[in-house]
């Protein structure tokens, strides 16, 4: 399936025109070093006016991302978020902790969608060979074969993927800034727990948190700030 790359709902026009209720999602937090993987999922059932200046969450200011939050959900048809944690990425691995945050993204929808757009280059609603420990097993991935087409910077090309960015990326950036007081030695409000210099330095000094992905090679990423 192709689009105009100027059009935001060229791909959810084709589908709904045939019928589908479309379901973009798009994750936040999967480069991150500390707190959750969201994912965000947003259904449209009928092509309507994209709200304005919506794009790529990371193209946009915080201040214009909060200010796209009530425009969006009026706009979708329904819309939710949902997360792993950081001790289910350590158990399950990155690639199955994103589907099975998406599993429970699509689960609190209230409107059942046909078809997902997904972004990126793979299905992230599935997830091959996913094993849990035996004390956190892998819930079902209900929707690993639901029809779907997986686009590179979707967030970029298609409305519902970019609408499901600034949601979920609000969403857990406010979830950072509320345990920054908690933890101030890792400024999390300013970094939302992603690798910046003053977050690595406070790693070399104090160690994990118990937000931290403990999986993720951390002391070998405390040696790049020494």
């Amino acid at each position: 399936m192709t689009s105009d790359s100027t059009d935001l709902l060229g791909f959810e026009r084709v589908l709904i025109e045939r019928g589908e209720v479309v379901v973009g999602i798009d994750e936040v937090g999967r480069g991150a070093l500390a707190g959750p993987l969201t994912v965000g999922a947003v259904v449209l059932g009928d092509i309507r006016t994209v709200p304005e200046g919506l794009n790529d969450s990371k193209q946009i200011t915080p201040r214009r991302r909060q200010g796209l939050v009530v425009p969006l959900r009026e706009w979708a048809d329904g819309w939710a978020l949902a997360e792993a944690s950081p001790e289910e990425i350590d158990a399950w691995g990155l690639r199955t902790a994103l589907a099975v945050a998406a599993t429970r993204a699509l689960d609190r929808l209230r409107v059942r969608p046909t078809y997902a757009l997904l972004d990126g280059d793979f299905n992230l609603l599935s997830a091959p060979m996913a094993l849990g420990v035996a004390d956190l097993p892998v819930p079902e991935l209900r929707y690993a074969t639901m029809a779907h087409e997986s686009l590179v910077r979707g967030d970029a090309r298609c409305a519902t993927i970019a609408a499901a960015s600034v949601l979920a990326k609000v969403d857990r950036d406010a979830f950072m800034v509320g345990l920054d007081p908690r933890l101030p030695v890792y400024r999390w409000e300013s970094n939302k727990g992603y690798g910046s210099r003053e977050h690595l330095e406070a790693l070399a000094v104090h160690g994990p948190s118990e937000w931290h992905r403990r999986s993720w090679s951390l002391p070998a990423l405390r040696s790049l700030a020494s």
